[in-house]
């Protein structure tokens, strides 16, 4: 929609969203446009379009998940994750990226402090980084460390000193390579079953599909996280499920058993904006 606006002897085409106030504009964005394309055309329409998303209000909620699986690069992710994070100028509440490494995940802690939701899954951060930023995050209520093989029980226990506050926490893992040797794929590993069942007894959303724990790592959890509702443990076949631990499921709003159907990624009812309900 156009209209003309005159000035003495001149008069110019006005469009709609010329003058139109930057923070009005971030809004429109954010709701229609990905993050890339925020990025890569919108500057390049008008001087008022420039100006709002270099601003603060487009980088409240960072998606570029779906940008860096394309890209996979993660020293061209990092440089992207920093400059956004920095145009958020720490007003940034969600971050979405995959791929991430040491520099992107230290920047995002360190500049974010209010950060509320993190999800990084197929990520390079390490437990150094995690050991030394972590203490940047006391505000993060959901967590997604998904396939981030860097990241041991020592770092999944040193989030969870630090982000006192998590609610949800997703840390999915491929399956097993397949091998001829029975003893070696049913090896018990219980430290990540203690690490989170030891540093985060506020979860109520847990996701662990493949992990290697037992009933006793399973049973540290229902008995530690009192506030849990939702556990997916789907493709932990070191976990029996039975007697007392089985009735501790039994007890879960939604309980996935190791085998059910093949794991797929799955949202539960805390939202990704992390809010319940």
């Amino acid at each position: 929609m156009e209209k003309w606006a005159g000035y003495g002897d001149g008069e110019y085409k006005l469009r709609w969203w010329e003058g139109m106030n930057p923070e009005l504009l971030a809004l429109i964005f954010v709701r229609i446009l990905p993050a890339d394309e925020m990025v890569r055309t919108v500057p390049f329409v008008c001087k008022g379009w420039q100006e709002a998303v270099a601003g603060p209000y487009c980088w409240a909620d960072i998606d570029v998940e779906a940008w860096c699986r394309r890209v996979n690069r993660s020293d061209v992710i990092d440089s992207v994750v920093r400059r956004l994070v920095r145009r958020s100028r720490g007003s940034v509440r969600r971050l979405s990226a995959y791929l991430v490494g040491n520099s992107g995940f230290a920047f995002a802690a360190v500049s974010a402090s209010f950060l509320n939701v993190l999800q990084i899954p197929m990520s390079d951060v390490t437990d150094q980084i995690v050991e030394k930023y972590a203490e940047f995050l006391p505000h993060l209520t959901v967590l997604d460390i998904s396939y981030c093989l860097k990241i041991t029980s020592t770092g999944i226990e040193i989030l969870g000193r630090h982000c006192k506050s998590l609610v949800q926490l997703r840390r999915n893992m491929p399956p097993p390579e397949p091998c001829l040797d029975n003893d070696a794929v049913a090896k018990v590993d219980e430290d990540e079953a203690m690490a989170v069942a030891n540093s985060m007894p506020k979860l109520e959303i847990l996701e662990l599909a493949y992990g290697r724990f037992s009933d006793r790592g399973l049973d540290a959890i229902l008995t530690k996280c009192t506030a849990l509702h939702v556990l997916d443990i789907r493709g932990c076949w070191n976990a029996k499920v039975e007697g007392n631990v089985e009735q501790k499921c039994d007890l879960l709003q939604s309980f996935r058993y190791p085998w059910e159907d093949e794991y797929e990624d799955q949202d539960y009812s805390t939202s990704e904006d992390g809010n319940n309900g």
